[in-house]
């Protein structure tokens, strides 16, 4: 049953809307960026195919107040970094770009992870692909629980003094991992990480528990990816849906429909429906508002493939959420509660069958 959009007979209004964009605090970096970030996982064959097609959307990100554009080495592999440099020409002192490197570029030996010896090899290559003398931001893509941590933080410190690099952040590390990386660079005296990217949206919560309060703990930024769960709080899935492209195809598990997970998620997609539906939002803007409210995040990155989609994204920075309205989410989802584990990026190495045998 859908849930009822109204408390008391009165509709749920958001709060506010507003006419421009706000911009926050990178952190303790001084640095501002805008509450959504431009995500370009879908730029190249992963996505969309159309170089100047994906520069235009690009651009009317731009346009619209975005300042903060985040990739990877990884994305199409190459090929979206390659159209982001296209992009940002003669527009790059006015964006925080920022890229990742860790996860593997091809089948040889050392071409992915967070040694000193792939990190120095590969800032080349991103430095040439999106055309730019710095990246703003350098994150490691995952952590690697069996590498040592000032391995990968001794090259940064490197790349930061050599001015080819501003800043360092990491992405999907747990709680712990965050606390070790930041002691590692207080000990060793190595440049912090002064970011974390961690999946967050209504349906994956987890890092309301541990992430956010540790983050904030320490004054940092956190740059929040999928806060549409993949296009489950588009309206993208239903029980009769199955993953088309290349990058969902990898994640079968976060779209089977036969899962009981992912059935629990689609009854309280329909909830949320009705709730957006009496707040008089879209799904959409709902769902990316509700992420973005959350003191412990700075930007959230979303990842349009389309203009269309682009533009039903875009008015999510100008709405604040009522407290009756994240009451209501709350009675849906419980707080700090991830329904389908596939969903976070968290446990994959530590809780493998090898990892836990006594």
């Amino acid at each position: 049953m859908a849930a009822d959009p109204h408390v008391g007979g009165h509709r749920l209004p958001y709060t506010e809307k507003r006419t421009r964009m706000d911009y926050r605090p990178l952190g303790r970096t001084g640095v501002s960026v805008s509450p959504l970030a431009l995500g370009t996982m879908m730029f190249g064959p992963w996505g969309n195919d159309d170089v100047n097609d994906s520069i235009r959307i690009i651009h009317h990100a731009l346009d619209a107040g975005i300042n903060f554009v985040d990739t990877a080495d990884v994305y199409s592999n190459g090929v979206s970094e390659e159209i982001i440099g296209k992009a940002l020409k003669g527009r790059r002192d006015d964006v925080v770009l920022a890229t990742k490197f860790f996860v593997p570029m091809d089948e040889r030996p050392n071409h992915g992870g967070g040694s000193r010896r792939w990190i120095m090899q590969e800032v080349e290559n991103s430095l040439r692909r999106l055309n730019t003398d710095y990246i703003d931001l350098y994150q490691v893509h995952r952590p690697d629980p069996a590498m040592d941590v000032e391995e990968t933080l001794g090259a940064l410190t490197d790349l930061v003094r050599q001015g080819k690099v501003r800043y360092i952040g990491s992405s999907s590390y747990s709680g712990s991992q965050i606390v070790e990386a930041q002691w590692a660079s207080r000990q060793r005296n190595l440049e912090r990480f002064v970011t974390e990217q961690p999946p967050y949206s209504i349906l994956v919560r987890g890092i309301e528990q541990d992430v956010l309060p540790t983050t904030l703990r320490h004054g940092m930024g956190t740059l929040t990816y999928s806060p549409l769960s993949g296009g489950w709080l588009s309206g993208s899935w239903s029980k009769h849906s199955s993953p088309t492209s290349p990058a969902r195809k990898r994640l079968a598990n976060r779209f089977d429909m036969t899962l009981p997970a992912n059935q629990r998620k689609l009854e309280v997609v329909e909830q949320l429906s009705a709730v957006a539906e009496g707040a008089g939002l879209t799904m959409i803007e709902l769902a990316i508002a509700f992420v973005i409210h959350h003191r412990g995040v700075t930007s959230a990155i979303i990842g349009p493939r389309t203009m269309e989609q682009l533009e039903s994204q875009l008015p999510a920075a100008d709405i604040t959420l009522s407290p009756e309205i994240l009451d209501h989410i709350d009675t849906i989802t419980t707080p700090g509660e991830t329904i389908n584990p596939d969903d976070h990026s968290y446990g994959t190495t530590e809780l493998t069958p090898a990892a836990r045998r006594r």
